[in-house]
Protein backbone atom coordinates (compact mmCIF):
# COMPACT_ATOMS: atom_id res chain seq x y z
CA UNK A 1 0.00 0.00 0.00
CA UNK A 2 1.32 3.40 -0.95
CA UNK A 3 2.47 5.63 1.75
CA UNK A 4 0.02 8.06 2.19
CA UNK A 5 0.00 12.06 2.72
CA UNK A 6 3.34 12.84 2.43
CA UNK A 7 3.76 16.98 2.28
CA UNK A 8 1.47 19.55 3.62
CA UNK A 9 0.35 22.36 1.57
CA UNK A 10 2.44 25.81 2.36
CA UNK A 11 0.14 27.54 4.56
CA UNK A 12 0.11 30.40 2.45
CA UNK A 13 -1.63 28.58 -0.70
CA UNK A 14 -4.28 28.11 1.17
CA UNK A 15 -7.53 30.08 1.87
CA UNK A 16 -8.84 31.87 5.25
CA UNK A 17 -11.86 29.21 5.09
CA UNK A 18 -9.51 26.12 4.63
CA UNK A 19 -7.12 24.51 7.02
CA UNK A 20 -3.75 23.56 5.39
CA UNK A 21 -3.11 19.81 4.65
CA UNK A 22 -1.45 17.90 7.28
CA UNK A 23 2.04 16.63 6.70
CA UNK A 24 2.69 13.23 7.40
CA UNK A 25 4.53 12.85 10.68
CA UNK A 26 7.47 10.30 8.74
CA UNK A 27 6.80 11.56 4.96
CA UNK A 28 9.82 11.24 3.31
CA UNK A 29 9.56 14.42 1.56
CA UNK A 30 10.37 17.70 3.45
CA UNK A 31 8.29 19.89 1.47
CA UNK A 32 6.51 20.92 -1.84
CA UNK A 33 7.99 23.41 -3.83
CA UNK A 34 6.40 26.67 -5.29
CA UNK A 35 6.97 25.06 -8.37
CA UNK A 36 5.98 21.24 -7.69
CA UNK A 37 2.49 23.11 -6.48
CA UNK A 38 1.66 25.16 -9.28
CA UNK A 39 2.51 22.49 -11.46
CA UNK A 40 -0.19 20.62 -10.14
CA UNK A 41 -2.51 22.72 -10.54
CA UNK A 42 -2.79 22.73 -14.13
CA UNK A 43 -2.35 20.38 -17.04
CA UNK A 44 -5.45 18.38 -16.63
CA UNK A 45 -7.64 16.92 -19.05
CA UNK A 46 -11.52 18.35 -18.67
CA UNK A 47 -12.83 14.99 -17.03
CA UNK A 48 -16.67 15.73 -16.47
CA UNK A 49 -19.35 13.26 -17.61
CA UNK A 50 -22.14 14.69 -19.66
CA UNK A 51 -25.82 13.00 -20.58
CA UNK A 52 -25.75 10.79 -17.50
CA UNK A 53 -28.71 8.52 -16.83
CA UNK A 54 -30.25 8.63 -13.65
CA UNK A 55 -29.35 4.74 -11.38
CA UNK A 56 -32.11 2.06 -12.03
CA UNK A 57 -33.93 2.80 -8.89
CA UNK A 58 -34.50 6.72 -9.41
CA UNK A 59 -38.52 6.21 -9.49
CA UNK A 60 -38.49 3.83 -6.50
CA UNK A 61 -36.04 6.30 -4.11
CA UNK A 62 -38.28 9.21 -5.47
CA UNK A 63 -40.94 7.33 -4.30
CA UNK A 64 -39.86 6.20 -1.08
CA UNK A 65 -38.77 10.35 -0.51
CA UNK A 66 -42.45 11.39 -1.31
CA UNK A 67 -43.55 8.91 1.16
CA UNK A 68 -41.46 10.26 3.65
CA UNK A 69 -42.30 13.55 2.74
CA UNK A 70 -46.23 12.97 3.29
CA UNK A 71 -45.45 11.34 6.82
CA UNK A 72 -43.76 14.12 8.91
CA UNK A 73 -44.98 17.48 7.10
CA UNK A 74 -43.62 20.47 8.15
CA UNK A 75 -40.18 18.86 9.99
CA UNK A 76 -37.31 19.33 8.31
CA UNK A 77 -35.49 15.53 8.27
CA UNK A 78 -32.07 14.57 7.88
CA UNK A 79 -30.38 11.28 6.93
CA UNK A 80 -26.97 11.12 6.97
CA UNK A 81 -24.95 8.26 4.98
CA UNK A 82 -22.23 8.24 7.60
CA UNK A 83 -18.52 9.09 7.80
CA UNK A 84 -15.13 6.38 7.08
CA UNK A 85 -14.19 4.70 9.88
CA UNK A 86 -10.51 3.74 11.28
CA UNK A 87 -9.50 0.13 11.06
CA UNK A 88 -6.02 0.64 11.99
CA UNK A 89 -4.24 3.83 12.04
CA UNK A 90 -4.63 5.97 8.80
CA UNK A 91 -6.12 2.82 7.12
CA UNK A 92 -10.21 2.47 7.13
CA UNK A 93 -12.90 0.32 6.82
CA UNK A 94 -14.59 -0.12 3.77
CA UNK A 95 -17.71 2.24 3.72
CA UNK A 96 -21.00 0.82 3.72
CA UNK A 97 -23.67 3.82 3.41
CA UNK A 98 -26.36 3.91 6.26
CA UNK A 99 -29.64 2.06 4.41
CA UNK A 100 -31.85 4.99 5.37
CA UNK A 101 -29.57 7.20 3.15
CA UNK A 102 -29.23 4.88 0.51
CA UNK A 103 -32.78 2.77 0.44
CA UNK A 104 -33.91 7.36 0.22
CA UNK A 105 -30.95 7.99 -2.55
CA UNK A 106 -29.55 5.29 -3.84
CA UNK A 107 -26.47 7.18 -3.04
CA UNK A 108 -23.04 5.05 -1.56
CA UNK A 109 -21.02 7.88 -0.76
CA UNK A 110 -19.06 8.77 2.94
CA UNK A 111 -20.11 12.08 4.17
CA UNK A 112 -23.03 12.20 2.03
CA UNK A 113 -26.87 13.73 3.94
CA UNK A 114 -30.02 13.86 2.45
CA UNK A 115 -31.55 17.11 3.51
CA UNK A 116 -35.68 17.02 3.18
CA UNK A 117 -36.73 21.00 4.20
CA UNK A 118 -40.24 21.53 4.34
CA UNK A 119 -42.06 24.03 1.77
CA UNK A 120 -45.09 24.30 3.35
CA UNK A 121 -48.31 22.87 1.54
CA UNK A 122 -45.77 21.78 -1.52
CA UNK A 123 -44.29 19.06 0.75
CA UNK A 124 -40.36 18.89 0.97
CA UNK A 125 -37.61 20.04 -1.53
CA UNK A 126 -34.86 17.57 -1.06
CA UNK A 127 -31.30 18.15 -1.38
CA UNK A 128 -28.17 15.63 -1.34
CA UNK A 129 -25.38 16.91 0.23
CA UNK A 130 -21.93 15.37 -0.88
CA UNK A 131 -18.27 16.24 -1.30
CA UNK A 132 -17.46 17.78 -4.67
CA UNK A 133 -14.60 17.18 -6.90
CA UNK A 134 -10.94 17.22 -5.41
CA UNK A 135 -9.99 20.87 -5.50
CA UNK A 136 -6.66 20.97 -7.36
CA UNK A 137 -6.10 24.73 -7.02
CA UNK A 138 -5.22 24.07 -3.19
CA UNK A 139 -3.95 20.20 -3.67
CA UNK A 140 -6.34 18.63 -1.64
CA UNK A 141 -6.79 16.29 -4.48
CA UNK A 142 -3.31 15.04 -4.57
CA UNK A 143 -2.40 15.62 -0.90
CA UNK A 144 -5.28 14.65 1.11
CA UNK A 145 -5.40 10.86 1.98
CA UNK A 146 -8.83 11.20 0.81
CA UNK A 147 -8.19 13.07 -2.24
CA UNK A 148 -9.25 11.83 -5.52
CA UNK A 149 -5.49 10.94 -6.79
CA UNK A 150 -5.24 8.52 -3.79
CA UNK A 151 -8.76 6.86 -3.82
CA UNK A 152 -10.51 7.41 -6.90
CA UNK A 153 -12.67 9.68 -8.77
CA UNK A 154 -15.89 11.49 -6.91
CA UNK A 155 -18.97 12.75 -9.21
CA UNK A 156 -19.34 16.40 -9.20
CA UNK A 157 -22.36 17.79 -8.11
CA UNK A 158 -24.19 18.34 -11.31
CA UNK A 159 -22.88 14.49 -12.36
CA UNK A 160 -24.46 13.47 -8.70
CA UNK A 161 -27.80 15.74 -9.58
CA UNK A 162 -28.65 14.03 -12.83
CA UNK A 163 -27.87 10.51 -11.66
CA UNK A 164 -29.80 10.56 -8.25
CA UNK A 165 -32.88 12.84 -9.15
CA UNK A 166 -31.83 14.96 -6.70
CA UNK A 167 -29.86 18.97 -6.63
CA UNK A 168 -26.94 18.25 -5.01
CA UNK A 169 -24.71 20.42 -2.66
CA UNK A 170 -21.56 20.59 -1.02
CA UNK A 171 -21.29 19.32 2.06
CA UNK A 172 -18.84 21.03 3.81
CA UNK A 173 -21.47 23.78 3.64
CA UNK A 174 -24.33 21.82 5.98
CA UNK A 175 -23.16 21.98 8.84
CA UNK A 176 -23.68 26.00 9.27
CA UNK A 177 -27.46 25.35 7.60
CA UNK A 178 -27.96 22.98 10.18
CA UNK A 179 -27.34 25.13 13.13
CA UNK A 180 -29.02 28.20 11.62
CA UNK A 181 -32.04 26.15 10.83
CA UNK A 182 -35.19 26.82 12.31
CA UNK A 183 -38.50 24.50 13.15
CA UNK A 184 -38.94 21.29 13.75
CA UNK A 185 -35.62 18.70 13.16
CA UNK A 186 -35.48 14.76 12.72
CA UNK A 187 -32.48 13.59 12.29
CA UNK A 188 -31.36 9.48 11.57
CA UNK A 189 -29.01 8.89 14.49
CA UNK A 190 -25.62 7.06 14.53
CA UNK A 191 -23.93 7.28 11.52
CA UNK A 192 -22.69 11.31 11.65
CA UNK A 193 -21.53 13.17 14.73
CA UNK A 194 -21.18 16.13 12.61
CA UNK A 195 -24.04 16.18 11.76
CA UNK A 196 -25.28 15.65 15.42
CA UNK A 197 -23.71 18.05 16.86
CA UNK A 198 -24.49 20.95 14.48
CA UNK A 199 -28.38 19.61 15.43
CA UNK A 200 -27.74 19.07 19.10
CA UNK A 201 -29.81 21.68 19.99
CA UNK A 202 -33.46 21.14 17.86
CA UNK A 203 -33.99 17.35 18.04
CA UNK A 204 -35.23 14.78 20.72
CA UNK A 205 -34.60 11.56 20.82
CA UNK A 206 -38.15 10.87 21.09
CA UNK A 207 -38.95 12.20 17.64
CA UNK A 208 -35.82 11.06 15.99
CA UNK A 209 -36.64 7.33 16.81
CA UNK A 210 -40.36 8.11 15.05
CA UNK A 211 -38.40 8.94 11.94
CA UNK A 212 -35.91 5.70 12.56
CA UNK A 213 -39.12 3.52 12.80
CA UNK A 214 -40.93 5.23 10.03
CA UNK A 215 -38.05 4.48 7.69
CA UNK A 216 -37.66 0.96 8.89
CA UNK A 217 -41.73 -0.31 8.43
CA UNK A 218 -41.56 1.35 4.85
CA UNK A 219 -39.03 -1.84 4.04
CA UNK A 220 -41.10 -4.43 5.33
CA UNK A 221 -43.22 -4.19 2.05
CA UNK A 222 -40.74 -4.38 -0.92
CA UNK A 223 -41.00 -2.67 -4.32
CA UNK A 224 -40.59 -4.33 -7.52
CA UNK A 225 -37.02 -3.22 -7.74
CA UNK A 226 -36.20 -4.64 -4.57
CA UNK A 227 -37.59 -8.20 -5.21
CA UNK A 228 -35.29 -8.31 -8.42
CA UNK A 229 -32.30 -7.02 -6.40
CA UNK A 230 -32.85 -9.76 -3.58
CA UNK A 231 -33.68 -12.60 -6.94
CA UNK A 232 -29.72 -11.47 -8.18
CA UNK A 233 -28.40 -12.30 -4.71
CA UNK A 234 -29.82 -14.99 -4.08
CA UNK A 235 -28.77 -16.45 -7.93
CA UNK A 236 -25.33 -15.22 -6.97
CA UNK A 237 -25.42 -16.75 -3.84
CA UNK A 238 -26.61 -20.28 -5.27
CA UNK A 239 -23.30 -20.01 -7.55
CA UNK A 240 -21.68 -19.74 -4.12
CA UNK A 241 -22.55 -22.27 -2.42
CA UNK A 242 -21.87 -24.66 -6.33
CA UNK A 243 -18.23 -23.16 -5.87
CA UNK A 244 -17.75 -24.52 -1.80
CA UNK A 245 -18.74 -27.63 -2.95
CA UNK A 246 -16.67 -28.10 -5.73
CA UNK A 247 -13.64 -27.38 -3.60
CA UNK A 248 -14.37 -28.96 -0.40
CA UNK A 249 -11.84 -31.67 -0.74
CA UNK A 250 -8.89 -28.39 -0.60
CA UNK A 251 -10.78 -27.48 2.07
CA UNK A 252 -10.43 -30.86 3.79
CA UNK A 253 -7.17 -29.73 2.99
CA UNK A 254 -6.21 -26.61 4.74
CA UNK A 255 -9.70 -25.07 6.81
CA UNK A 256 -13.00 -23.66 6.94
CA UNK A 257 -11.01 -20.60 5.72
CA UNK A 258 -10.75 -22.01 2.68
CA UNK A 259 -15.01 -22.37 1.89
CA UNK A 260 -15.11 -18.50 3.34
CA UNK A 261 -12.55 -17.50 0.62
CA UNK A 262 -14.47 -19.03 -2.10
CA UNK A 263 -17.49 -17.78 -1.22
CA UNK A 264 -16.00 -14.42 -0.74
CA UNK A 265 -14.47 -14.61 -4.53
CA UNK A 266 -18.44 -15.07 -5.74
CA UNK A 267 -19.65 -12.40 -3.77
CA UNK A 268 -17.11 -9.56 -4.68
CA UNK A 269 -17.20 -11.14 -8.68
CA UNK A 270 -20.83 -10.66 -8.75
CA UNK A 271 -21.77 -8.50 -5.86
CA UNK A 272 -20.41 -5.81 -3.32
CA UNK A 273 -19.90 -7.85 -0.88
CA UNK A 274 -21.18 -10.80 1.72
CA UNK A 275 -24.04 -9.31 3.32
CA UNK A 276 -23.03 -10.78 6.49
CA UNK A 277 -19.95 -12.82 8.10
CA UNK A 278 -19.78 -15.84 6.24
CA UNK A 279 -20.70 -18.70 9.00
CA UNK A 280 -18.73 -21.77 7.51
CA UNK A 281 -19.33 -23.97 10.60
CA UNK A 282 -18.11 -27.62 10.04
CA UNK A 283 -18.46 -30.63 12.59
CA UNK A 284 -19.47 -29.44 16.07
CA UNK A 285 -18.77 -25.74 15.12
CA UNK A 286 -22.24 -26.36 13.14
CA UNK A 287 -23.52 -25.92 16.70
CA UNK A 288 -22.24 -22.40 17.06
CA UNK A 289 -25.48 -19.81 15.42
CA UNK A 290 -22.94 -17.68 14.54
CA UNK A 291 -19.72 -19.37 13.81
CA UNK A 292 -17.83 -16.77 12.12
CA UNK A 293 -13.82 -17.72 13.68
CA UNK A 294 -14.11 -19.99 10.72
CA UNK A 295 -10.54 -21.48 11.48
CA UNK A 296 -10.93 -25.19 12.29
CA UNK A 297 -10.79 -28.25 10.25
CA UNK A 298 -12.71 -29.59 7.71
CA UNK A 299 -13.05 -33.39 8.09
CA UNK A 300 -15.04 -36.41 6.15
CA UNK A 301 -17.73 -37.56 7.81
CA UNK A 302 -18.93 -34.90 9.31
CA UNK A 303 -21.39 -32.12 8.50
CA UNK A 304 -20.72 -27.92 6.71
CA UNK A 305 -23.43 -25.77 8.13
CA UNK A 306 -22.67 -22.80 5.21
CA UNK A 307 -25.09 -19.86 5.97
CA UNK A 308 -24.14 -17.02 3.87
CA UNK A 309 -24.76 -14.18 1.29
CA UNK A 310 -23.97 -12.61 -1.19
CA UNK A 311 -25.16 -8.37 -1.68
CA UNK A 312 -25.80 -6.53 -4.49
CA UNK A 313 -24.32 -3.59 -5.55
CA UNK A 314 -27.35 -1.72 -4.27
CA UNK A 315 -27.05 -3.41 -0.54
CA UNK A 316 -29.71 -5.99 -0.95
CA UNK A 317 -28.48 -9.75 0.57
CA UNK A 318 -29.44 -13.15 0.47
CA UNK A 319 -29.16 -15.00 3.52
CA UNK A 320 -28.94 -19.28 2.52
CA UNK A 321 -28.25 -22.07 4.57
CA UNK A 322 -27.48 -25.63 3.88
CA UNK A 323 -25.83 -28.54 5.85
CA UNK A 324 -23.29 -30.59 4.00
CA UNK A 325 -22.35 -33.73 4.23
CA UNK A 326 -18.74 -32.88 3.37
CA UNK A 327 -18.21 -36.44 1.49
CA UNK A 328 -21.08 -36.13 -0.04
CA UNK A 329 -23.17 -38.72 1.98
CA UNK A 330 -24.65 -38.27 5.15
CA UNK A 331 -25.18 -41.03 7.79
CA UNK A 332 -27.85 -42.29 9.21
CA UNK A 333 -28.24 -40.21 12.12
CA UNK A 334 -27.01 -37.13 10.39
CA UNK A 335 -30.54 -38.12 7.88
CA UNK A 336 -32.47 -38.68 10.61
CA UNK A 337 -31.66 -35.42 12.28
CA UNK A 338 -31.79 -33.24 8.63
CA UNK A 339 -34.86 -34.52 7.58
CA UNK A 340 -36.39 -33.22 11.14
CA UNK A 341 -35.69 -29.91 9.98
CA UNK A 342 -36.04 -30.12 6.66
CA UNK A 343 -39.54 -31.63 7.53
CA UNK A 344 -40.14 -28.43 9.72
CA UNK A 345 -39.18 -25.94 7.11
CA UNK A 346 -41.68 -27.72 4.67
CA UNK A 347 -44.52 -26.67 7.33
CA UNK A 348 -42.99 -23.08 7.85
CA UNK A 349 -42.66 -22.09 4.14
CA UNK A 350 -46.24 -23.42 4.19
CA UNK A 351 -47.40 -20.93 6.52
CA UNK A 352 -46.08 -18.14 4.71
CA UNK A 353 -48.69 -17.02 3.12
CA UNK A 354 -50.96 -13.26 2.64
CA UNK A 355 -53.36 -12.38 6.18
CA UNK A 356 -51.69 -14.74 8.12
CA UNK A 357 -49.47 -14.21 10.80
CA UNK A 358 -46.25 -13.41 10.85
CA UNK A 359 -45.67 -15.46 13.95
CA UNK A 360 -47.10 -18.39 12.09
CA UNK A 361 -44.12 -20.04 10.11
CA UNK A 362 -41.80 -20.11 13.44
CA UNK A 363 -44.73 -21.85 15.10
CA UNK A 364 -45.32 -25.05 12.67
CA UNK A 365 -41.66 -25.34 12.15
CA UNK A 366 -41.57 -25.57 15.90
CA UNK A 367 -44.56 -27.73 16.49
CA UNK A 368 -42.83 -30.17 13.84
CA UNK A 369 -39.25 -30.23 15.56
CA UNK A 370 -41.03 -30.34 19.55
CA UNK A 371 -42.96 -33.62 17.88
CA UNK A 372 -39.56 -35.00 16.49
CA UNK A 373 -37.80 -34.76 19.98
CA UNK A 374 -40.89 -35.68 22.11
CA UNK A 375 -40.86 -38.84 19.54
CA UNK A 376 -36.75 -39.55 19.96
CA UNK A 377 -37.40 -39.76 23.57
CA UNK A 378 -34.99 -36.49 24.31
CA UNK A 379 -38.08 -34.73 25.84
CA UNK A 380 -41.22 -35.31 27.43
CA UNK A 381 -44.28 -34.69 25.98
CA UNK A 382 -47.27 -34.24 25.00
CA UNK A 383 -45.97 -31.70 22.44
CA UNK A 384 -48.57 -29.09 24.03
CA UNK A 385 -46.85 -29.33 27.25
CA UNK A 386 -43.23 -29.07 25.84
CA UNK A 387 -44.50 -25.57 23.36
CA UNK A 388 -46.03 -24.03 26.49
CA UNK A 389 -43.17 -24.32 28.26
CA UNK A 390 -40.42 -24.05 25.78
CA UNK A 391 -38.62 -26.99 26.35
CA UNK A 392 -37.67 -27.99 22.50
CA UNK A 393 -35.58 -24.86 22.66
CA UNK A 394 -32.96 -26.49 24.39
CA UNK A 395 -31.97 -27.51 20.72
CA UNK A 396 -33.83 -25.35 18.52
CA UNK A 397 -32.34 -21.92 20.42
CA UNK A 398 -33.67 -19.13 17.91
CA UNK A 399 -36.26 -17.94 15.98
CA UNK A 400 -37.48 -19.25 12.50
CA UNK A 401 -36.52 -16.43 10.49
CA UNK A 402 -36.70 -12.87 9.83
CA UNK A 403 -37.22 -10.05 7.46
CA UNK A 404 -34.81 -9.83 4.61
CA UNK A 405 -33.67 -6.49 2.34
CA UNK A 406 -31.22 -4.36 2.63
CA UNK A 407 -29.87 -5.36 6.09
CA UNK A 408 -29.67 -9.10 6.47
CA UNK A 409 -32.05 -8.97 9.60
CA UNK A 410 -34.00 -6.20 7.96
CA UNK A 411 -36.72 -3.51 9.50
CA UNK A 412 -34.92 -4.42 12.72
CA UNK A 413 -36.57 -1.08 14.37
CA UNK A 414 -40.00 -1.35 13.28
CA UNK A 415 -42.37 -1.31 16.18
CA UNK A 416 -43.47 -4.87 17.20
CA UNK A 417 -46.71 -4.99 16.47
CA UNK A 418 -46.37 -4.38 12.68
CA UNK A 419 -43.50 -6.67 12.49
CA UNK A 420 -43.67 -10.14 14.53
CA UNK A 421 -47.24 -9.41 15.59
CA UNK A 422 -47.95 -8.63 12.30
CA UNK A 423 -49.74 -9.65 9.72
CA UNK A 424 -47.62 -10.75 6.38
CA UNK A 425 -48.79 -8.97 2.70
CA UNK A 426 -47.31 -9.49 -0.51
CA UNK A 427 -43.63 -7.66 -1.42
CA UNK A 428 -42.55 -9.03 1.87
CA UNK A 429 -39.37 -10.85 1.70
CA UNK A 430 -38.53 -13.44 4.97
CA UNK A 431 -36.32 -15.97 5.74
CA UNK A 432 -37.86 -19.87 6.64
CA UNK A 433 -34.63 -21.39 8.70
CA UNK A 434 -35.44 -23.89 11.41
CA UNK A 435 -32.11 -25.80 13.14
CA UNK A 436 -31.44 -28.74 15.64
CA UNK A 437 -28.01 -28.18 17.28
CA UNK A 438 -26.69 -31.18 20.13
CA UNK A 439 -23.47 -29.50 21.29
CA UNK A 440 -20.86 -31.87 21.57
CA UNK A 441 -21.14 -31.69 25.33
CA UNK A 442 -25.11 -32.34 26.16
CA UNK A 443 -25.19 -35.22 28.26
CA UNK A 444 -29.12 -35.09 28.12
CA UNK A 445 -28.75 -36.86 24.73
CA UNK A 446 -27.53 -39.89 23.27
CA UNK A 447 -23.35 -40.00 22.24
CA UNK A 448 -24.64 -40.14 18.55
CA UNK A 449 -26.36 -37.09 18.41
CA UNK A 450 -24.02 -34.56 19.76
CA UNK A 451 -22.00 -32.46 17.94
CA UNK A 452 -24.11 -32.47 15.22
CA UNK A 453 -25.57 -29.09 14.35
CA UNK A 454 -28.17 -28.66 11.11
CA UNK A 455 -29.91 -25.51 9.94
CA UNK A 456 -31.76 -25.18 6.31
CA UNK A 457 -32.75 -21.76 5.43
CA UNK A 458 -34.59 -20.26 2.63
CA UNK A 459 -35.59 -16.94 1.21
CA UNK A 460 -39.12 -16.58 0.86
CA UNK A 461 -41.06 -13.44 -1.05
CA UNK A 462 -45.39 -13.43 -0.02
CA UNK A 463 -46.98 -13.52 -3.38
CA UNK A 464 -50.62 -12.45 -3.77
CA UNK A 465 -51.51 -16.22 -4.07
CA UNK A 466 -48.96 -17.33 -1.37
CA UNK A 467 -44.95 -17.65 -1.55
CA UNK A 468 -42.04 -18.15 -3.64
CA UNK A 469 -38.96 -19.54 -2.51
CA UNK A 470 -36.58 -17.30 -3.94
CA UNK A 471 -33.53 -19.85 -3.45
CA UNK A 472 -35.17 -23.21 -4.55
CA UNK A 473 -32.78 -23.60 -6.88
CA UNK A 474 -30.56 -25.15 -4.28
CA UNK A 475 -31.96 -28.70 -3.53
CA UNK A 476 -33.18 -29.39 0.17
CA UNK A 477 -33.91 -33.00 0.59
CA UNK A 478 -31.36 -34.90 1.34
CA UNK A 479 -30.97 -37.55 -1.19
CA UNK A 480 -31.36 -34.71 -3.78
CA UNK A 481 -28.41 -33.17 -1.88
CA UNK A 482 -27.02 -35.84 -2.09
CA UNK A 483 -27.29 -36.55 -5.79
CA UNK A 484 -26.24 -32.57 -6.44
CA UNK A 485 -23.11 -32.45 -4.54
CA UNK A 486 -22.08 -35.97 -6.48
CA UNK A 487 -22.81 -34.27 -9.99
CA UNK A 488 -20.62 -30.88 -9.23
CA UNK A 489 -18.05 -32.97 -7.46
CA UNK A 490 -18.15 -35.40 -10.95
CA UNK A 491 -18.23 -31.90 -13.05
CA UNK A 492 -15.10 -30.79 -11.46
CA UNK A 493 -12.37 -32.08 -14.22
Amino acid sequence: MADELEPAIPETEATEAEEPIKQRKNGLYPGVSDELAESMKSGWADTELHGLEPIAQAAETAARRAALSARFPGDRLVIPSGNLKTRSNDTEYPFRASVEYAYLTGNQTEDGVLVLEPTGAEGHRATIYLLPRSDRENGEFWLSGQGELWVGRRHSLTESAELYGIPAADVRELADKLREATGPVRVVRGHDAGVEAALNDKVTAERDDELRVFLSEARLVKDTFEIGELQKAVDSTVRGFEDVVRVLDKAEATSERYIEGTFFLRARVEGNDVGYGSICAAGPHATTLHWVRNDGPVRSGDLLLLDAGVETHTYYTADVTRTLPIDGTFTEIQKKIYDAVYDAQEAGIAAVRPGGKYRDFHDAAQHVLAERLVEWGLVEGPVERVLELGLQRRWTLHGTGHMLGMDVHDCAAARVESYVDGTLEPGMVLTVEPGLYFQADDLTVPEEYRGIGVRIEDDILVTEEGNRNLSAALPRRSGEVEVWMGSLRGARG
